[in-house]
């Protein structure tokens, strides 16, 4: 039949907490996909509406869509079960009030991966009123710790994560932002950066509307940590050029003194 029952090509994980009003402009935007060689693992936080019931609707046609309903630690703590629990070979994060940009957009994807069998990170951009548009292009070593590419643009081999490990639940609001220095910085990462909007991204997600102060302590250590022998000297040297003209137009002392370290460290 349509749907074969092999392994699926994408795991499409989706946290939702009551999220009756917007979960059925996203379960459609993917089940009306012109591919069909996916799995939905759909990680419910106990949601009192109605939504496990439109979604069990969905389940009635789509026997690939699961639902698991139970309290979690949070939507990064919810993306780390459904990771456990995904059989695909690749993985995408949505949430709720997100939808994919168009009908072709799992082809589209699907197409690079067969061209290019070593990738295993492709990321486009997602199209969101907040970014008055489209954001935010291809990132590199300098670009991703200034700013942050969305879940809702990216597909993670699975095997990503036996290098990076999960999210990290420290982080509430940034532990995407995170994992993605963490994969960006490795030398295992094949990347590749595709010019198509994957998905609509919903403003005032909770990310968006929360800061993280534990991140933002500790982007800087980390993006160290993470890079060490990964970057060449000249990369380094951009970066803490980048950090030192931040530091004196901010008189931070602190952060002067840390990307001179960053610099003279031996990677």
């Amino acid at each position: 039949g349509l749907y074969s029952m092999a392994q699926p090509l994408f795991s499409i994980i989706l946290p939702t907490c009551n999220a009756a009003a917007s979960i059925s402009a996203c379960l459609d935007s993917i089940v009306n996909q012109n591919f069909h060689n996916w799995e939905i693992i759909l990680m419910d936080a106990v949601s009192n509406d109605e939504t496990i019931e439109i979604v069990k609707r969905y389940i009635e046609n789509y026997p690939m869509i699961q639902i698991f309903s139970k309290k979690d630690d949070g939507i990064f703590d919810a993306m780390n079960q459904g990771v456990e629990k995904a059989t695909g070979e690749w993985l995408f994060f949505i949430g709720s009030d997100d939808y994919l940009f168009d009908n072709n957009i799992l082809s589209k994807v699907a197409a690079v991966i067969g061209s290019n069998v070593s990738l295993n990170v492709i990321y486009g951009n997602v199209y969101s009123e907040r970014f008055g548009g489209q954001y935010d292009g291809s990132f590199n070593f300098l670009k991703i710790l200034y700013k942050n590419i969305c879940h809702q643009s990216m597909f993670l081999r699975k095997d990503v994560f036996e290098y990076t490990g999960l999210f990290n639940l420290k982080y509430r609001a940034q532990a995407d932002w995170d994992h993605n220095l963490k994969w960006m910085l490795s030398s295992r990462t094949k990347k590749m950066y595709i010019p198509v909007i994957i998905a609509h991204y919903a403003d005032g997600g909770y990310s968006s509307v929360t800061g993280d102060e534990f991140f933002e302590n500790d982007r800087f250590q980390n993006y160290f940590l993470y890079s060490k022998g990964n970057l060449s000297l000249s990369q380094r040297l951009i970066v803490a050029g980048r950090e030192t003209i931040k530091a004196l137009i901010r008189l931070d002392r602190q952060r002067l003194r840390r990307s001179w370290q960053f610099l003279k460290e031996r990677q």
